[in-house]
Formats: C-alpha cells, structure tokens, sequence
C-alpha cells in the first residue's frame, strides 16, 4: 500500500499532550477566575450527561467511525492469529491488569500521598481507560510502523463490534470489585450515546457516501473535511471539563504525575504482552506492530465520555481519565520507535 502525505499523523496529533496541558491551564484559570462559565454549563445535563459534553463527545468520535469499513469483517478468517492476538489483550488481558497496576499504586504504593476515597475514584478512571481499546488513533500508529493497512481495519472493525458487548460487563465487574457502586442505567447509557450512536451514524453515512460518490471520495475528500473536528472537540471538551476541576487540581498538582505512573507502566506492559505474543505465533511485523498499538492505547474519548456520564464533570474519575489524554500521545510514540527499531525480529516470520 502506497503511503499518502495526510496519512500520517497530524500537526494537532503529534502535539496532542502541549495542547491538552495549555487547555488543563486554559480550564483551572476559567474556573478560578470566571466561574459563571462552568456554572452556567452546569445547568444543561440530562439524566446526568453533560450536554454541551455529549455535543462535543459526539464531535470526537463520530469522524472516527466513518473511517471503519465493517465490510473487512468478512475478511476475518484469513490469518486470524493478529486477530486473536487483538482480542485476548484489549478483552482478557488489559482490563484486568489496568485494575491491578492502578489498584498497587493507588492504594499501596501512593497510599500515603491519595486519600482512600480519592484513589477509589481514580481507580474507577483507570479502569475506563483499561477497558476501551483505542479505535481510532491506531490507524496513525499503523501507518508509523509501516502496519498492514488492510489488517488493521478488520482488527478495529471486530474490536469496536466486541466494544458493545463488552465493555459494560467488564467495566462493571471491576468497578464492583473495587468497591465502587454501579449506576447500571447510566453505563448502558453511556455506551449507547457514546459508541452505539455514533457506531450507527458512521455506518449509514460511511455507506451512503460510497453509493452516491465512491469509496475513493470518500477516503480523499469526504472523510479529510472533518480535519481535526476530532481533536478540537477533545480539546474544547478538557477545557470544559478542567474549568470544573480547578479547585481539585490546584489542591493536588501532584496527583496528576500520581496517576500517569500507573497508567504509563500499563501501557508499556500491554504493548510488550502483545508484542511478544506476536513474534511467539511467528506473525509478520506489519500485523505484529498495530495488534501490539491497539492493545497498548486506550479509546479516551469513550473513557472521558463514561467517566463524565458516571461520575460527573468534577470528579476525580474524569481526571484520571483526562491524565490517560495526556499521556497517550508521548508514551505512543515511543512505542512506535521501539516497534521499528525491533523490526529484525520478526525477519523470519
């Protein structure tokens, strides 16, 4: 596959953690110093749902379903091993070991700097973010890694139909083995705006582009005229939500560098799990490469969207899992690097 100029990743993109820490600046000094701003967008919820945040959300992952051709599905018997590889880390792996690495350090290790009732809270954003592998993003990281273009669409296709089966269920069981109290109707909710949705908006409109103009227009040109509708949504969302959570972080500047610890540690963990599955089944590198990225990087935008519907905009839940925004793009690609510089490994496959 020939690689094209706008595959790679964007300017926005690359740049993702500056631009989450000037608007985490931009939302505490609104917070602080224009309350009525927040208070204001406080008072259109539904059902507990933020509304100009579900607006937003809706902004952020609409333009990705519409990169999704659930028609490669059909292709899933063909070298299913990536595939397995795919499913057995996002489904039975990453949850659980999100949940054990935030767990210890939460409650063991950081005990003395988290109060029990905070960590409980930052516990429950860990496990969001454990529990949404990435469906977008990883297209860039593919794309990085010289990926299988075509074997990373159906490993995302197959793991964003599993998301809608799945994530509920597990989300939450490790809410409820950590002690946390499970507003069922909520997390159904929420899943139901923030992926079912936009996963049914994408599909029809995904089609209806291809009948009436091609896949090609809508690869080149329809799909590009979103640009980065998908990061500027992410953004205005953080700013909106940090200018709820000023007084929470200028109380505990330290607790953002508390939760990155973890959630970088299970990153790196993730990746190297799949990574060296891969090689052991003998994959080739460019299936090897994305399967090991999907696992390692975490949908956020879901993870935010759930952790706001679950616990509100001011929670400490919802930070955790905005922390997960702002380490994810880094952390990433340093994997990306360690992927290519580890190519020779997989020679022989």
């Amino acid at each position: 596959m020939k690689k094209s100029e706008n595959t790679g990743i964007s300017f926005f993109e690359k740049y993702l953690t500056v631009w989450v820490i000037l608007c985490m600046i931009a939302g505490v000094l609104i917070g602080r110093f224009l309350p009525g701003i927040p208070a204001f967008l406080g008072r259109f919820e539904y059902a507990n749902v933020s509304i100009p945040i579900a607006i937003l959300i809706w902004l952020m992952i609409y333009p990705m379903m519409l990169k999704v051709d659930f028609q490669s599905i059909k292709n899933v018997g063909k070298n299913p091993k990536g595939l397995f590889v795919t499913w057995v880390t996002n489904w039975l792996i990453k949850p659980f070991t999100m949940f054990g690495i935030a767990w210890l350090f939460f409650f063991v290790i950081f005990k003395a700097l988290i109060p029990a009732e905070l960590a409980k809270e930052y516990l429950a954003g860990a496990i969001l973010l454990g529990a949404a592998p990435c469906t977008a993003m990883v297209f860039v990281w593919s794309y990085l890694t010289n990926g299988n273009a075509a074997y990373t669409v159906v490993q995302v296709a197959t793991n964003d139909l599993i998301i809608l089966v799945a994530f509920t269920p597990i989300v939450a069981f490790l809410l409820g083995v950590g002690g946390i109290s499970i507003p069922w109707d909520t997390l159904i909710l929420s899943v139901i705006l923030f992926v079912v949705i936009p996963l049914v908006g994408g599909v029809i409109t995904r089609n209806y582009i291809i009948r009436k103009h091609g896949l090609e227009y809508l690869q080149n040109h329809f799909i590009p005229k979103f640009g980065n509708v998908t990061t500027i949504g992410l953004l205005l969302t953080l700013v909106i939500i940090f200018s709820f959570q000023g007084d929470v972080i200028l109380a505990n500047p330290l607790h953002i560098v508390l939760i990155a610890i973890p959630l970088i540690i299970q990153t790196f963990l993730v990746f190297f799990i799949a990574y060296f599955s891969s090689k052991k089944l003998k994959l080739p590198h460019d299936i090897a490469a994305p399967a090991s990225m999907i696992g390692a990087s975490n949908f956020f935008e879901l993870a935010v969207a759930v952790a706001i519907s679950l616990f509100g905009t001011q929670s400490p839940a919802a930070l955790a899992t905005i922390v997960g925004v702002l380490t994810e793009v880094p952390v990433m690609l340093m994997l990306v690097k360690i992927a290519n510089n580890t190519k020779k490994w997989f020679k022989h496959a």
